[in-house]
């Protein structure tokens, strides 16, 4: 069963927008909890624009689901965040200083060396670790080496593509997945997601562990009322 986890920075991001604690983001990932999500994922940046570091250690004392923590294990300050928290997952992202949203997976051959270190010490510290990654098996090889738990596929292309030729979208994405299961490797996916894809999405790709959404999701509680989309979402991975 492919477990939802609902990411929250939107709902930070419509907070600090007017400064104060509305909505209140520990009561929002709260119910969000209640209301039938099987985790919360938050991806604290430098600027703090959305999650701010602070909210990651007050999510941590409150949370019964799985935590798991985005971000840029370049930045010092986020590896010192998730080694304090110990959240279930950390997924490396490799995100730019200010970027907007996440645009691209890992190198792992550029990185290789840098990501079996970092890997290494958030599995130490008994964090399971998933690493960002485009939809290629060319980039499977070094996780050899790396040893991750899991990959992240990111859905971007698929999310794009879908209305056109949904098909030809997703054929690279099985791919990917059936080498990344053949190593030994967990999967999930996010970016883009939402009720319209994410069905077909989650029937097609084999072994598919968890997906992370936040914007589509929170959009559609606008409309449809938050406890009434996490149900939505629930229902759409069990197709």
């Amino acid at each position: 069963m492919t477990r939802l986890s609902v990411n929250i920075n939107k709902i930070a991001t419509l907070r600090n927008s007017r400064g104060g604690h509305n909505p209140n983001l520990i009561v929002a990932a709260k119910r969000i909890e209640d209301f039938g999500a099987d985790g919360i994922t938050v991806h604290p940046r430098p600027d703090e624009r959305h999650i701010r570091y602070e909210d990651v250690y007050q999510l941590k004392e409150v949370l019964k689901t799985e935590f798991n923590i985005e971000g840029n294990p370049f930045e010092k300050k986020f590896v010192e965040l998730v080694l304090n928290t110990k959240p279930q997952q950390v997924t490396l992202v490799p995100d730019t200083l200010n970027q907007l949203t996440s645009n691209h997976g890992w190198d792992t051959y550029i990185h290789q060396d840098f990501l079996i270190n970092i890997t290494q010490i958030f599995k130490s510290q008994g964090i399971r670790v998933s690493l960002f990654i485009d939809p290629d098996p060319h980039y499977l090889k070094p996780l050899s080496v790396i040893k991750p738990d899991r990959i992240e596929l990111y859905t971007y292309n698929y999310a794009h593509q879908f209305e056109k030729d949904k098909d030809w979208a997703i054929k690279d994405y099985i791919q990917t997945a059936q080498e990344a299961h053949k190593m030994g490797l967990g999967i999930n996916a996010g970016h883009d997601l939402d009720l319209q894809n994410l069905s077909f999405f989650c029937e097609s790709i084999p072994y598919l562990a968890e997906v992370s959404i936040g914007h589509a999701l929170i959009c559609d509680a606008l409309y449809y009322g938050l406890e009434n989309v996490v149900q939505m979402y629930q229902r759409a991975l069990k197709k």
